[in-house]
């Protein structure tokens, strides 16, 4: 059985790598399950000090995939709900991680992948990176991931990316914060390691607790309630009469109805 998840250990350096590549590095119940308890186990190993978070083949991560939306759309709205709490536990983990955390982004990234991306403290692409959150392109919206991008991109580029479903490129990720930094293909990895090699440099414990501050000062909102909320709304979003069709029609590999309105 293919391992989903590659972890590569060197140093104080824990490399996390998406391994899914058949499937464009999409999630499933299972990686989300697997990279949380990774994740976590990271988080309490006193001789890690960065993690960098990577995937196998041509891109990023698909986000959800195909047989597990499809499993989806069967579930009742408290199943979708359990089903989404997993996935934003996934991220307040790897958001909080107690290490800091870099994103090393050599392909495309949609819909959870772009939350991912966002949940990093660093974040480093290529040209050829595409980006898209496109799930109101189903009826459904990226709520579980929403509060990591909006901290991202900001609110005013976030009404309009969640409305549109629109993709764009790495030098509009760029532009509006998802990405800190864009590179050749043949540089990324000098990149990453430039940025790794500046966070060992610096105090363990300020870069551990860097984004404790950020997140403590700019925090406004109890984290598990959001959490709750988020994931009752994309629950609701998915048992909808648009939420259906919009799954169904992308399963079915046809326009959603509305497409003619």
């Amino acid at each position: 059985m293919q391992e989903t998840l590659q972890v590569r250990r060197t140093g104080a350096v824990a490399r996390l790598r998406l391994n899914r590549p058949e499937v464009h590095n999409a999630f499933d119940d299972g990686l989300i399950a697997t990279l949380t308890a990774e994740l976590r186990r990271l988080g309490d190993d006193d001789g890690v000090r960065v993690v960098v978070l990577e995937a196998e083949g041509a891109s990023f991560s698909a986000g959800a995939d195909l047989h597990w939306m499809r499993g989806m759309a069967r579930m009742s709205e408290a199943e979708n709900r359990s089903d989404a709490l997993a996935l934003a536990t996934l991220m307040r983990t790897l958001d909080e991680l107690p290490k800091p955390t870099i994103a090393r982004v050599q392909g495309a990234a949609f819909g959870g992948g772009v939350g991912l991306v966002a949940c990093c403290d660093i974040a480093i692409g290529v040209p050829e990176a595409k980006f898209g959150l496109t799930e109101s392109k189903l009826g459904l919206l990226p709520a579980v991931i929403s509060p990591y991008v909006i901290n991202a991109i900001g609110a005013r580029q976030a009404r309009r990316w969640f409305a549109t479903a629109e993709l764009f490129d790495a030098a509009e990720a760029l532009r509006i914060g998802l990405l800190h930094q864009v590179v050749a293909m043949d540089a990324l990895d000098a990149a990453v390691d430039r940025q790794v090699d500046l966070l060992l440099k610096a105090g363990p414990i300020a870069t551990a607790a860097a984004k404790t501050l950020v997140r403590e000062v700019t925090a406004h909102t109890d984290g598990a309630r959001h959490d709750a909320d988020n994931a009752a709304l994309i629950a609701r979003l998915r048992v909808s009469p648009e939420g259906q069709e919009g799954l169904g029609a992308f399963l079915d590999k046809r326009k959603p109805n509305w497409t003619a309105q």
